[in-house]
C-alpha cells in the first residue's frame, strides 16, 4: 500500500470552501489567510491530477470528480473529528463508557429524555443500560458492578445515593373484563375470583413464588408482557400508572373501582456503584440529569 499523497487537512479545507461558498468565507471560518486556503486546494488538486473546484458566478462549486471524491472523504473527516473529540474528553477525565442499571418500572419517558441530554453533553461516552425487576437484592445488584443504579433498594447513606421518586401502581383490567360488571366498589372477595397478573423475576425467592401461587397469580417477567396479558383479559393487575396511561386514555384498559386503597406506591432510589473512583464527573453528571428530569416532570 502506497503512502498517501494528500492530507486530511486539505480535504477539510475543500469541504469548508464548499460549505461556506468561497475561499474568503472559508479562510474567515478557519482563521487562516485566503492565500493559505488557495495553496492547500491547489496542492490537493495537483497531487490528485484532477480539477476538484470551479467558479460558478461568485461561488466555488465542485466538479463532477470533486463531488465523488469529497463524498468519500466526508466520513473520514467526521471520524477524525470524533477521534480528536474523544481524546479531548479523555484528557478532561471523561469516561469512555458507563453502566446503568434501572428498575423496569422507572418511567421510560424520563429515562430516555435524560439519556438524550447526557448523550449531547458526553457524545463520546457509551452507556450500557440494563433493566432489572424489583426482586433483586443487594448482593445481586453488587454483582452487576454498575456505575449508577435506579432500584427499589435504599442506599446505605446519603453519600451512596438518595430517594428519587415514588412510582404509582393502580389496579387495572381490560375494559371488557367481568370485574367491571360487578359492584361499584370491588372487594377482596370479588378480586379473588380472577387471576392476578404480577411482575416477578424468574429467579424470585421461593417464598415469593409460593405467595403468588396461593393467590392464583399469573407471573410475567416484563411490564410490557403483563400489560398485554391484562389488555386481552387474562386477569387484572397493579401496573405502573405511567405505563398504562395511554391504554386508559384510549379505553383498552379501565381502572378498577376498589373499596380499599386504589393506589400503591413503590419508591425508587438512585444509588452509586461501590468504589472510591466511581463517582467521577461523568457519573455525577448523569445522576444530576436524571434528577433534573424527574423534578421537571413532577412540577
Amino acid at each position: 500500500m502506497g503512502v498517501p499523497q494528500t492530507t486530511l487537512e486539505q480535504w477539510f479545507v475543500l469541504q469548508t470552501v464548499i460549505e461556506k461558498g468561497g475561499y474568503a468565507q472559508a479562510a474567515l471560518h478557519l482563521h487562516r489567510s485566503q492565500s493559505s486556503v488557495s495553496y492547500a486546494l491547489s496542492s490537493l488538486q495537483e497531487r490528485l491530477g484532477l480539477p476538484l473546484l470551479e467558479i460558478a458566478g461568485r461561488r466555488a462549486v465542485l466538479t463532477e470528480q470533486g463531488q465523488a471524491l469529497l463524498a468519500q472523504a466526508r466520513p473520514l473527516i467526521m471520524a477524525f473529528i470524533q477521534l480528536e473529540q474523544r481524546a479531548a474528553g479523555l484528557t478532561n477525565g471523561e469516561r469512555t463508557q458507563l453502566s446503568l442499571v434501572v428498575d423496569s418500572v422507572f418511567p421510560k419517558r424520563q429515562l430516555f429524555s435524560a439519556l438524550k441530554i447526557f448523550q449531547q453533553q458526553f457524545p463520546q461516552t457509551q452507556v450500557h443500560l440494563t433493566e432489572i425487576l424489583r426482586t433483586e437484592d443487594a448482593r445481586q445488584l453488587s454483582e452487576r458492578a454498575a456505575d449508577v443504579y435506579i432500584t427499589t433498594l435504599a442506599p446505605e447513606n446519603a453519600l451512596s445515593g438518595h430517594w428519587l421518586l415514588d412510582v404509582d401502581f393502580i389496579p387495572v383490567a381490560s375494559s371488557k373484563h367481568p370485574l367491571l360488571q360487578l359492584s361499584a366498589s370491588l372487594s377482596g372477595a370479588d378480586l379473588a375470583r380472577f387471576p392476578l397478573i404480577t411482575i416477578a423475576d424468574r429467579d424470585a425467592p421461593r417464598r415469593e413464588k409460593q405467595r403468588l401461587d396461593a393467590a392464583s397469580s399469573w407471573t410475567f417477567t416484563t411490564v410490557e408482557a403483563a400489560v398485554d396479558a391484562i389488555s386481552v383479559g387474562v386477569g387484572y393487575g397493579w401496573m405502573p400508572l405511567e405505563r398504562v396511561r395511554s391504554a386508559l386514555d384510549n379505553g383498552v384498559l379501565c381502572r378498577l373501582p376498589l373499596a380499599a386503597k386504589t393506589v400503591r406506591q413503590t419508591p425508587l432510589y438512585l444509588r452509586f456503584g461501590a468504589g472510591s473512583n466511581t463517582i467521577d464527573h461523568t457519573v455525577s453528571t448523569l445522576a444530576q440529569i436524571v434528577m433534573q428530569e424527574i423534578a421537571a416532570t413532577s412540577q
